[in-house]
């Protein structure tokens, strides 16, 4: 099922993109730009989101700790 949900996919894209850069194309060419094109930009939106993640983790990692940390100092000011 993927395959054919990629080849799908790939059909639109690779119109889509043909027709906004202006090619004029057969469609098994149009097809397999729209595949190469999903797998490409599948694997860099997929590197992003990791390099993205790891940041988000870091920067989730300080928030909590700043929470953390105020509801230390509030329940030491209550002693």
């Amino acid at each position: 099922m993927p395959v054919i949900m990629l080849i799908i996919f790939g059909a639109a894209a690779g119109f889509l993109a043909t027709r906004i850069m202006n090619l004029r194309t057969d469609v098994p060419t149009t097809i397999a730009i729209g595949v190469a094109g999903a797998l490409i930009g599948g694997f860099v939106l997929r590197s992003i989101a990791m390099i993205g993640g790891l940041a988000f983790g870091f920067v989730g990692a300080v928030v909590g700790a700043i929470l953390l940390i105020w509801i230390w100092q509030k329940y030491k000011d209550r002693k």
